[in-house]
Parts: C-alpha cells; structure tokens; sequence
C-alpha cells in the first residue's frame, strides 16, 4: 500500500525536476565501510579519516560538492588515510577495536555524531584524536591534516593547535 501511494509521489517530483539530496561520500574518493577501514589502518599503518553522513543531509551533500570536488584535497586524503564512511542512521553491525559490535547509529552515538557532516580522525588502532563538525573548506581539511600527520594530538588538543599558528 505505501509503495502504491510513494510512487505517484516520486513521478511527479521526477517529472518537475526535483532534486533528491543524496549524502554519499564524495563521488571518486575510495571510502570504505567501518570494519574494513579498521583492518585496512591497522595492516597499512595509516591514520582513519571517519566520515559521519547521512541521508537527506544537506551540509553532507554541500561539503562533498564544495570541498571534497578539489583535486589537491582527494590527492592528499587519499595518501594521507584509510577513508571511512558510516551512515550516522544506519543499522548495519559495526565491530569496534575492543570486540564489542554496535550497529553505525549507535556508533555516532557514541562519537557524538548527533548532527552531520562529522569528520572524526583515528589513530590506525581506532582510537579518536580529533573530532569536527559540520560544513568545512579545503584550508580547514589541510590544517587537521597537519595536526594529524604530525601528530601534535599527541601533546595537544586540535583547537589549541589551530590556535598556536602552526
């Protein structure tokens, strides 16, 4: 029955052009599902880069439009970390590095993906130095990833970092 009253619905959005925001990640950059990026990190000894997206989000679809298109960024990310991508609403089992299995929602729960985007940057082991959300630009992408490729979360916190001009 709603499959019958969806339909009629869908055609005529489709017929006046209306768009439907999509919030994958962005288009030619290799993300992978959680339990493979924490594999790939730890056999490859690369930092992960986690992605929190979700369906119907607009500043998802705006950052993968905006920032995400810049060739310099795809370059650097794509040398730079294991990308991962979790639907911040999604169901699909997740295991975490202690063992324990939570499905992608409870794991933003968790990391405190309660809004998206959210960009959270792990160690190759899971373990969080950086969390930021929302919106941001090409420059603010290649500041975290100066914090973490040098690894100052080591003996600072992210805004500090940013505030010392480094």
């Amino acid at each position: 029955m709603t499959a019958l009253f969806l339909r009629p619905i869908l055609a005529l959005a489709t017929l006046l052009g209306v768009s439907v925001v999509l919030a994958d990640p962005p288009p030619g950059y290799d993300f992978t599902d959680f339990n493979t990026g924490l594999a790939r990190a730890k056999a490859e000894g690369k930092p992960i880069f986690l992605y929190f997206g979700r369906y119907g989000c607009a500043w998802c679809d705006h950052v993968n439009r905006k920032t995400f298109s810049d060739p310099g960024l795809k370059k650097l990310y794509s040398e730079h970390y294991v990308l991962v991508y979790v639907d911040a609403e999604g169901a699909r089992r997740l295991r975490l590095p202690s063992g324990e299995r939570v499905t992608e929602a409870e794991l933003g729960t968790r990391l405190g993906a309660f809004a998206t985007p959210l960009f959270v940057y792990m160690t190759p082991e899971g373990k969080q130095v950086a969390k930021v959300p929302g919106f941001k630009t090409v420059a603010d992408f290649r500041d975290y990833d100066r914090y973490v490729s040098g690894r100052y979360y080591e003996k600072q916190g992210l805004m500090e970092y940013l505030g010392s001009g480094k």
